[in-house]
């Protein structure tokens, strides 16, 4: 049952717990998501600085967002980063699909690598994004301050390309 259909959507969905019990939870039903960490040439990371309504406040993450109905999470990531930087890469690899415990869909990570800057952003109505570029020590040190917004993809992103 739909208990919210706004820019979110919230199920309520009754679920069998293991233990046999029955119980109603709210869920996410949103499109799965995409994060990019990309990497330059020089090793700097892209990133960027948005407000996000969450967290009431401006916050630096990896760029991503929505994959579109039948799109690849590697071409969304790129199409995203390109729309939100102006990045574009030389290749990009899909580094895991995570499951949100409340969520629907999953978020996915990708790591590109070779980027560089190749003309303007293209944001949506709402989106008023600042790009960042930071050297990967840097990064390291922000997560452990718990000073990112998509911390969980950043670690799984550097640990794949052995970087952490």
């Amino acid at each position: 049952m739909v208990a919210y259909d706004g820019f979110a959507r919230i199920l309520h969905r009754q679920l069998l717990l293991p233990d046999g019990r029955r119980a109603v939870w709210d869920i996410h039903d949103t499109p799965a998501t995409v994060s990019v960490l990309a990497l330059t040439d020089d090793d700097r990371v892209v990133l960027v600085r948005q407000f996000r309504p969450g967290p009431d406040r401006v916050v630096t993450s990896l760029p991503g967002g929505l994959v579109d109905e039948g799109e690849e999470p590697v071409a969304a990531g790129v199409r995203e980063l390109r729309e939100e930087t102006g990045f574009t890469v030389e290749s990009a690899e899909l580094v895991a699909s995570i499951d949100p415990p409340s969520h629907t869909r999953p978020r996915h990570v990708v790591l590109a690598r070779g980027a560089r800057h190749v003309g303007d952003q293209a944001l949506d109505e709402l989106e008023d994004i600042d790009v960042v570029l930071i050297d990967v020590d840097e990064l390291r040190r922000r997560l452990r301050g718990g000073g990112l917004g998509t911390s969980e993809q950043t670690y799984l992103a550097l640990d794949h390309a052995g970087l952490l």
